[in-house]
């Protein structure tokens, strides 16, 4: 008996959609992505970190510009680089040989003062004018300068800082398989390995302008490039002003206008009007001739003087002029601008302006909390990294060079804590006895919080000891000390 076959219901194909039925279809979708009213004039381009960087001298041209004639972008830049620098970024050497330690500190002492190839500042005024170019101009280089041991140097290497104009954005490619991009040589695996640098700075040309043959290769084991890529790939930086510099320019412009205004209407005038007459001239009673607005040498009859009482001619009339004045809410819009122009520099508004108008201690710490937090993370980021331990490694294999230092030495040198500038105390007596407390408690060791403060342990305490011990001699047998 043939077995009976059941019929399976076919499966039904699922529905597709058409693009008729697109407007009916569920989608997840950003509202900054849609082309709809509100978005569909905003063209954002897809460049590359290096290509949105197109017209870098202009900006850095007009940033410079704005930091020599605009208050507050001199101001803004000039708290990044105290902030950022304060009176030096300082090296700790981190052996445990008390001997090699203070033979590391002596030497490095000793160099800090011959640091500059131009001769002007020490390492230390280095890291200031370092940071200034790099905030005002998005970039600097800086060149090792090795040195003969007849030049009298403590250790035969000097730092030379370069603008960023000294390297130019050139784009070529070259024999080796290497290539030339934005003025750094790369090679096959896209690893840097030269700088290409002119003679003499183009904007200080006598004759002509500068010139391509002009250039020389630098290798990267001498030359040394600090900025802070804003994307991955992005070979040369950018102004911390180019967000800004066109709120800066036209709150510049608004108020040199206001203050033109405003002088214009501090030259208080008067304007003397009479009708046309009809009839005879008016008679001057004191003259009996007919009545003229001037002397006979040409000067005008009414004069502006203190306490005058001017009588006027039959028909005439006196109007002054009525000049606008700033406006009642010129503070509020200024303050309004300046409080975008700070938070684009990474600012507080208090530091770019000084104005702590209804500021609060409570608020004011969270304030510069948050800044010191910003401070710490580029100079931990950006300048200790790409400025002062490339020099170190430099100076430690130098001093080996020249003959102060050992092979061992020398790598003992490299290892340093970088020590920035202590952060002074918003409430001194608080801010001491939450450290105190901090120490007691064992959440800190103290050693921390002398590092913190931009002090050597080891100094503080040898410093302690020699106190104590002066103490001791000065202070009489079973006495307290007093009178002493």
């Amino acid at each position: 008996m043939a077995r009976k076959r059941t019929r399976r219901p076919t499966a039904t194909a699922a529905p597709v959609h058409t693009a008729a039925d697109a407007p009916f279809v569920a989608r997840a979708q950003y509202d900054a992505a849609g082309q709809g009213r509100r978005m569909r004039g905003w063209r954002a381009p897809s460049t590359g970190p290096n290509r949105a960087t197109a017209g870098l001298e202009t900006i850095r041209n007009r940033t410079r510009d704005a930091v020599r004639n605009d208050w507050s972008a001199a101001a803004g830049a000039r708290s990044l680089v105290t902030n950022l620098i304060g009176s030096g970024i300082v090296p700790r050497p981190r052996t445990t040989d008390p001997k090699l330690k203070a033979k590391l500190i002596e030497l490095w002492d000793s160099w800090v003062r011959e640091a500059d190839a131009d001769g002007v500042l020490d390492f230390y005024g280095l890291q200031t004018l370092a940071t200034r170019s790099w905030i005002t101009s998005g970039e600097v280089f800086f060149r090792l300068r090795p040195r003969r041991r007849d030049d009298g140097l403590t250790v035969p290497l000097q730092v030379q800082l370069i603008e960023s104009d000294m390297v130019p954005t050139i784009d070529r490619p070259l024999p080796a398989g290497n290539v030339i991009r934005s003025g750094i040589e790369f090679n096959r695996i896209g690893r840097r390995v030269a700088y290409w640098v002119y003679r003499t700075h183009p904007g200080d040309q006598v004759f002509g302008a500068a010139n391509f043959s002009e250039l020389v290769r630098v290798p990267v084991d001498q030359m040394r490039h600090m900025f802070e890529p804003l994307r991955p790939g992005q070979l040369r930086g950018v102004s911390d002003l180019a967000p800004v510099l066109a709120k800066l320019r036209g709150v510049m412009d608004f108020d040199d206008a206001v203050l033109e205004r405003q002088r214009l209407a501090n030259l208080f005038t008067l304007f003397v009007t009479r009708p046309t007459p009809t009839g005879p001239m008016p008679i001057d009673v004191t003259t009996g001739q007919p009545y003229s607005a001037t002397e006979s040498d040409g000067s005008p009859v009414i004069m502006m003087e203190p306490g005058l009482v001017q009588e006027l001619a039959p028909g005439e009339d006196v109007k002054f002029s009525e000049p606008p004045d700033s406006g009642a809410n010129y503070s509020e819009f200024v303050r309004a601008q300046h409080l975008g122009v700070s938070a684009g520099q990474g600012l507080p508004y208090e530091l770019l302006t000084g104005d702590l108008k209804d500021v609060s201690d409570r608020s004011l710490r969270i304030i510069l909390n948050e800044f010191r937090r910003h401070c710490g993370q580029r100079q931990w980021q950006i300048i200790i990294p790409m400025l002062c331990q490339p020099v170190r490694d430099a100076w430690a294999v130098h001093a080996g060079l020249g003959g102060h230092l050992s092979g061992a030495e020398v790598r003992e040198a490299k290892r340093v804590t970088w020590a920035p500038e202590a952060w002074a105390y918003i409430h001194p007596v608080q801010d001491v006895q939450a450290k105190r407390i901090e120490v007691e408690a064992g959440f800190r060791a103290r050693s921390q919080v002398i590092a913190a403060t931009g002090e050597d342990p080891d100094e503080v305490d040898k410093l302690r000891a020699e106190d104590a011990e002066r103490d001791r001699r000065v202070r009489p047998a079973g006495g307290s000390g007093r009178g002493a």
